[in-house]
């Protein structure tokens, strides 16, 4: 393990241009500037894109793409990654098992595609917003600039930096309806005439609806920034996450006549679940160093060395099996559990080259880099016991709380140590082959290999050691056209592609047939139109076909077995508006439709199905008003239509609309006053499940007010 990361962190002391090797700049433009702006994770510029006032998509890139500034986050009181996906349309969110973001982009779900400052962050875990000065959610397949996974897109998100020649310092606290609250401070000081040091950290005390919910999380991140001249620049971050809260996995569908199992109603407070047993932990370090240097006005480079580690615990019990609903309500209910533990560490390098250049009349925009990455992973379940009947299920009788007999999580049924090696080197150029015209083209090429000790396996007695490895080579491509009659309005067609590891996006389903283990590969087909009606106003459209190969879903009868999907096809599109209606009004709102279907499945029984949790409708606005110098009053509403938990189709989560509203007062340029209310209407739904039997209720009315205040 040493030498692998000494081996890295050599190969990152080698000049980029060196490695790039031959790159000749002798054609640099001399005059003319190319506008190239993609999310600030992965440079195809230094230029940034919190110039960007609404979450508008760059004009000449051809890809679907929503930007949340931190203007935006904060306006609109968001407080986790679930919030922000309701108001992003084509994206919605799973329930996690109640102890990590889980993302559903374009109908595809994961729990991996997060990137911070566009390094890979996947660790299961609720990662907070206190520290984002930009969230960037870009849609469709995109292997190019992401590598692995990322079937339906990537969340990106863009860390707060120090800033040199400011000194601040911002105290944000907040509660809510149900006693939960927070704080947050935001401070800033250059330390000299080159170097400028942030710190950004938060508290949350966690209460919501359920019965017996409560939890905390906080987290510390301070950096520093380093200018050497006006060519050179060096950043260094360090984060510290610990989150420890209550496991909710919600209720349980009803057995009924219908084909489809709906949510059991009117138990939206019920825990169905242990309050002393159901629980996470964890604990995050991750370390970030960046080198940006400019060559000139049209050669640029930047490195980026990043550790991490975690350190997790999970365990649960939870209603497996759909309830009778009797008149009197439920009699019983049946529970299962297990405990789950984590220890990761990765460290990835990762370098970009950028330039312009110019042959003949055509110019190019070039990038051209690589990734070399360890991933170490330790992880061991245990299923729970109950001592009744010696087994890992038991039907009790329903009371609430519920009376849990005597049980431990004793039974081994995973223990695993997994290392990880990758290293991808890509290419991109974009072509500005007129002023109307432009090309897209990109080739990225990856090596992918993980070593896996199955523990159990290698103590069993039998003549297998419990040794598994595989590695995988893949090239995946990229191609867009982009055409611009003019300057504010363009026309692009697209393709791309990604690929994932059939271990899952996580590393821990892998078993001893490497033929289970073949990478599954997503391909998207993508039309789009961008058209920036003035400055402060934009409109986007786009119409995809993601087509995804072989993979696996928990079988909804025993969610501890996974079936295998040969196959399933996501059609749709999505419209996006936003920007300043007046100089006192402002509107953003999205659309998308989806339409996904299982193409074939092992033994043809889910074949013609719709994919699971794939709405046919989403929509959502966000209304703000201006009435004065002092009070601005806002307005949103969330539709989400009814989608199936799994691809049998056998349950099914109804439609729901959710009104939101806020208040905000500015007492003058320090103090500001917010009133949030989500749900005002008190509307009963459920947003999001992780199976046919953990289906989350949403919350009701709940208002939250908080007090920025700069010091």
């Amino acid at each position: 393990m040493k030498k692998k990361f000494q081996t890295i962190l050599c190969i990152g002391q080698i000049p980029l241009f060196m490695f790039f090797g031959v790159l000749q700049w002798e054609h640099v433009i001399a005059d003319e500037q190319i506008e190239e702006i993609v999310v600030e994770g992965k440079y195809l510029s230094i230029d940034k894109v919190n110039a960007v006032k609404t979450p508008t998509p760059i004009l000449n890139i051809p890809q679907s793409l929503t930007i949340f500034t931190e203007k935006t986050i904060e306006k609109q009181a968001f407080r986790n990654f679930g919030d922000i996906m309701r108001y992003t349309p084509g994206l919605a969110i799973s329930q996690g098992e109640g102890h990590r973001d889980a993302i559903i982009i374009r109908g595809i779900q994961s729990t991996a595609d997060f990137f911070v400052d566009g390094i890979r962050d996947d660790v299961q875990y609720f990662r907070p917003l206190y520290n984002v000065s930009q969230l960037e959610i870009l849609r469709g397949p995109n292997a190019l600039l992401f590598g692995r996974g990322g079937g339906g897109g990537v969340v990106n998100r863009v860390q707060k930096k120090a800033e040199l020649g400011k000194d601040f310092l911002e105290l944000d606290v907040g509660v809510d309806t149900f006693r939960s609250y927070s704080a947050s401070i935001d401070a800033n000081t250059e330390v000299s005439q080159r170097a400028a040091f942030r710190l950004n950290a938060y508290y949350q005390d966690l209460h919501n609806h359920r019965d017996f919910f409560s939890g905390e999380s906080y987290a510390i991140n301070p950096t520093i920034s380093y200018k050497h001249n006006n060519n050179t620049t060096a950043s260094l971050s360090w984060e510290y996450v610990d989150d420890d809260r209550v496991v909710d996995r919600g209720v349980p569908s009803i057995v009924g006549a219908s084909a489809a199992r709906k949510p059991l109603e009117g138990y939206s407070d019920t825990f169905f679940g242990s309050p002393n047993q159901n629980l996470t932990t964890l604990v995050a370090n991750l370390i970030r160093a960046r080198l940006d240097h400019t060559f000139s006005d049209h050669l640029r480079a930047n490195i980026t060395l990043q550790y991490a580690n975690y350190d997790k615990l999970y365990q649960n019990l939870y209603a497996s099996e759909s309830v009778v609903l009797e008149a009197d309500g439920i009699s019983e209910v049946e529970l299962d559990g297990y405990r789950d533990t984590t220890d990761r560490e990765n460290l990835i390098l990762q370098a970009n080259l950028i330039g312009e250049i110019q042959t003949g009349l055509v110019v190019h925009t070039i990038l051209s880099g690589f990734e070399l990455g360890n991933q170490r992973t330790s992880n061991a379940r245990n299923n729970n016991v109950f001592a009744q009947n010696n087994d890992d299920q038991l039907v009790i009788p329903f009371s609430d709380p519920l009376s849990i007999p005597s049980f431990s999580f004793s039974s081994p049924a995973r223990d695993r140590e997994s290392e990880v090696d990758f290293v991808s080197i890509y290419f991109q150029s974009q072509t500005r082959l007129t002023e109307e015209f432009l090309l897209l083209f990109g080739l990225r090429y990856d090596t992918f290999e993980i070593n896996v000790l199955d523990i159990i396996e290698e103590n069993d007695g039998d003549s297998k050691d419990g040794n598994f490895d595989r590695k995988d080579s893949e090239v995946t491509s990229r191609l867009g056209f982009i055409y611009k009659p003019v300057e504010n309005f363009s026309l692009y067609a697209s393709f791309s592609e990604t690929f994932l590891p059939r271990s899952g996006d996580q590393f821990l389903t892998l078993n001893l047939d490497s033929e289970s283990t073949r990478p599954q590969f997503f391909e998207s087909d993508e039309v789009g139109i961008k058209w920036d009606l003035s400055s402060n106003l934009s409109l986007t459209f786009a119409a995809f076909d993601l087509d995804r190969e072989t993979y696996t879903s928990i079988d909804p009868e025993d969610p501890e077995q996974l079936i295998i999907i040969e196959g399933s096809e996501i059609r749709g599109w999505e419209l996006q508006f936003g920007g300043a209606l007046t100089e006192r009004f402002r509107l953003t709102a999205g659309y998308a439709s989806l339409d996904g279907e299982v193409k074939r499945a092992n033994g043809g029984g889910n074949e013609g199905n719709a994919t699971r949790q794939t709405p046919e409708n989403m929509f959502s606005i966000w209304n703000s008003f201006q009435v004065n110098n002092k009070l601005t009053l806002g307005l949103g509403v969330i539709f989400q239509d009814s989608f199936f938990i799994r691809e049998d189709n056998s349950a099914k989560v109804p439609d729901f609309t959710r009104v939101d509203a806020a208040v905000y007062y500015e007492f003058n340029d320090r103090m500001k006053l917010q009133l949030n209310i989500e749900n005002l209407l008190d509307e009963k739904y459920f947003p999001d499940a992780h199976s046919n039997n953990n289906i989350t209720t949403g919350e009701p009315f709940n208002a939250r007010l908080s007090l920025k205040y700069d010091f």
